[in-house]
């Protein structure tokens, strides 16, 4: 598989990109641990959305699928309506199938959307509502940059 290093400079542009095909008003924004954190964060602070929650999924040990997928840190919903998911990639869609299950059952009244910067389309059983760029490739966040 072909290793594709994205940069911040790639990123900010994708993001202007992204805000601008989001046509839908959130009340709240989720980002999925670790990759959709950042994105979450700087949709946030552009939206002016306060609520910004995080939930913590693990289906990769580094660049090995695992066999299922741990979801936790569900936020409180109660108080929203309107949710936008936002992770970096959707892969094969597994990790937003499970969270957007566990999501619906607990809380029936929302209305959920999905984002990402990169969706691949080959491999994924769900397609996000928003997201920028296809890809085939593995790709190497900036923010995954070893510090040592």
């Amino acid at each position: 598989m072909k290793r594709v290093y994205y940069s911040y400079g790639e990123f900010i542009k994708d993001l202007k990109s992204l805000v601008n095909i989001i046509d839908i008003e959130f009340d709240t924004i989720i980002g999925i641990a670790r990759g959709g954190l950042t994105i979450s964060h700087f949709l946030g602070e552009h939206f002016n959305i306060r609520k910004v929650y995080s939930i913590n999924s693990i289906g990769y040990s580094e660049t090995k699928k695992l066999n299922s997928i741990e979801v936790f840190n569900i936020p409180d919903l109660n108080r929203s309506k309107r949710v936008l998911i936002v992770d970096d990639i959707v892969d094969s869609g597994d990790t937003l199938i499970k969270i957007l299950k566990i999501l619906n059952t607990k809380y029936s009244h929302l209305q959920i959307y999905t984002s990402s910067i990169f969706y691949k389309k080959k491999s994924a059983k769900l397609k996000p509502d928003f997201y920028i760029k296809e890809t085939k490739d593995w790709i190497d966040f900036f923010w995954s940059v070893d510090l040592n």
